[in-house]
């Protein structure tokens, strides 16, 4: 479902035309699906390669009016604008004051000036809450320095703007439960990713929905339990024929860091989840269309190709 599809399902569509000389009965239209109550709503599907159509790792969870970000890869305050502009709730700057951080890899946080600085800018009055493994303080504390002529000029100057509302509160988490509030529980799970000592996965489990976030990672023994119970598994992937002609050094890295398409249909067959949606999708040259069909070859469950701005 797209964000647009959001709108429509929640406003219906269509009245009664007026002035027509003959009465005749308009089509009844269709039922529009019932949305759950928990939406995931992908901000950015892309990798560091600068796709102008895929912005960088981020997506949202919402439920009640309220949004749980994952990662905050390039692009992500106006990705949430695009979806807030189409009746997607909890998305408009003022309402992104919940981010959770899977790893510290540049792709995945190099929006964090921007969540930090922007909405701030625009009226959210409610400082950032970060979840981040351990070296996120630090980071958080050297964007504030280096913007730190701006803050000063915002609060000081004819904006008046509120100190307290851009310096982030910063919890940096271990592998568990590391957030609950009165409608969503976060876990927090370790994967694999590369050299990084320090990288996660999330499940989000509220009353409607479980959704699991794989974050970067390759596969490993007990990974798999964290996705049980899954109604819908997020994860990276890489094309498998395309990795067959990458040179050796780049296959090895991609090996020690993520997941092939063949491997996640192997996760998911013992899954199962209820949807498993792609993203970060590493193409090596192939298309979308190609990678889809190495997972559903091995994989026969309801899986799909993410794409920036999709809801579900």
């Amino acid at each position: 479902m797209s964000a647009g599809d959001v709108k429509r399902a929640r406003k219906g569509q269509g009245k009664a035309r007026k002035g027509a000389t003959v009465a005749v009965p308009e089509p009844k239209e269709a039922p529009r699906p019932k949305l759950p109550e928990t939406l995931l709503i992908l901000l950015g599907t892309g990798t560091p390669i600068p796709e102008p159509n895929a912005s960088g790792p981020a997506l949202a969870i919402v439920r009640g009016g309220i949004s749980y970000l994952v990662d905050c890869g390039p692009g992500i305050v106006r990705r949430a604008m695009a979806a807030a502009q189409v009746g997607v709730p909890g998305l408009t700057p003022p309402q992104l004051t919940r981010l959770f951080i899977t790893h510290l890899h540049s792709d995945h946080t190099a929006g964090l000036a921007d969540l930090m600085l922007t909405p701030w800018v625009v009226g959210r009055v409610a400082p950032l809450e970060i979840h981040g493994p351990p070296g996120t303080r630090s980071m958080v504390e050297h964007i504030l320095a280096a913007y730190a002529e701006d803050i000063s000029i915002r609060t000081s100057g004819l904006e008046h703007s509120d100190l307290r509302a851009v310096t982030p509160v910063v919890h940096e988490y271990k592998a568990g439960l590391i957030y609950q509030d009165n409608q969503m529980k976060v876990r927090a799970f370790r994967v694999r990713h590369g050299s990084w000592p320090q990288a996660f996965g999330f499940r989000f489990e509220s009353a409607d929905r479980i959704i699991v976030v794989s974050g970067d990672t390759r596969p490993f023994s007990g990974l798999g339990r964290n996705y049980k119970g899954a109604d819908i598994l997020v994860h990276e992937a890489y094309s498998h024929a395309g990795f067959s002609r990458r040179t050796k050094d780049w296959q090895k890295y991609h090996a020690a860091s993520h997941t092939s398409t063949l491997q996640l249909a192997k996760i998911a067959n013992a899954a199962q989840p209820k949807l498993l949606v792609l993203v970060h999708q590493l193409l090596f040259g192939d298309t979308a269309e190609m990678m889809m069909a190495e997972v559903k070859s091995h994989y026969k469950g309801p899986a799909v190709y993410g794409r920036d701005l999709m809801v579900m």
